[in-house]
């Protein structure tokens, strides 16, 4: 796969980031497989940990660019924050000694779980409207509740998606338009891959080769490609966001995830 191809994919990163509160990691874990394919099993493991990489630093750039109004939704989730960085951190170290496969298939089986919940169950594609629109009062509970943050950030860590694959549909259910459930996953997706990123950058489970760059299980120069695209998207697009209709960006959202286990299929059954 070519630089310019890579730091392209970037870019897409990026606006995934602003857009949907991914970080990255539903596009940089297929990226990273077929970039170092070469690595047999181990792909899966360096594909996960080099997502984090990415996911850590879009979602700490998206983070810092959000408006102050939507952060102060985070007041008083400090126990959710903090343990969904230490189900992150257990989920990297689980995967860096799971059976590839397992991460693998993993991955397949949740994207699959998630495309048909919000397809079919009421409150994704259209806010509920006993809640549309509504911002949490001062007091209000989160609408993720701070005992979903440990299994949250484990099963994301462990499969390379940051978290907002889980957390944007739970926001989405509690009322939040689309741009401001994906603007809160960025921040709680920050706590869960930073410690995951520290637990796979000490593993030494995979051995890329080939002259790619790495430290521990992470391919640190397909990850400083692809945020060389995606820095610039996230920093311009999270001041000024682009204005889509709510409905239309929540089916963008399943179409990605769709486009994704496509891709991910296609690579692994027909290699």
């Amino acid at each position: 796969m070519s630089i310019l191809l890579v730091i392209l994919v970037g870019v897409f990163t990026g606006a995934t980031t602003v857009l949907f509160g991914f970080g990255g990691g539903f596009v940089t874990v297929p990226v990273i497989l077929l970039l170092d394919s070469a690595l047999g099993p181990d792909a899966a493991v360096t594909a996960v940990a080099t997502s984090a990489v990415v996911m850590a630093v879009n979602a700490a750039v998206a983070t810092a660019a959000t408006p102050r109004s939507i952060l102060l939704e985070l007041r008083g989730t400090l126990p959710l924050l903090m343990l969904l960085g230490a189900g992150g951190a257990l989920g990297a170290l689980a995967a860096s000694v799971a059976p590839p496969a397992l991460i693998l298939w993993g991955f397949v089986a949740y994207l699959t779980v998630t495309i048909l919940d919000a397809l079919l169950r009421p409150g994704f594609l259209r806010p509920l409207p006993a809640q549309s629109g509504r911002d949490n009062a001062p007091g209000e509970r989160f609408a993720i509740r701070a005992g979903l943050g440990a299994p949250i950030g484990a099963l994301a860590s462990f499969l390379g998606v940051g978290g907002s694959v889980m957390t944007v549909p739970l926001l989405r259910r509690a009322g939040k338009p689309m741009m401001a459930a994906a603007a809160l996953a960025n921040p709680l997706t920050l706590c869960v891959s930073i410690p995951a990123l520290a637990a796979f950058l000490l593993t030494s489970h995979a051995s890329p080769g080939g002259g790619v760059l790495s430290v521990g299980a992470v391919d640190l120069g397909a990850a400083a490609l692809l945020l060389v695209g995606s820095i610039p998207v996230v920093v311009l697009w999270r001041r000024r966001p682009p204005r889509l209709p709510d409905g239309v960006h929540a089916w963008g959202y399943i179409a990605l995830l769709v486009a994704v286990l496509v891709t991910v299929l296609a690579r692994t059954l027909w290699g």
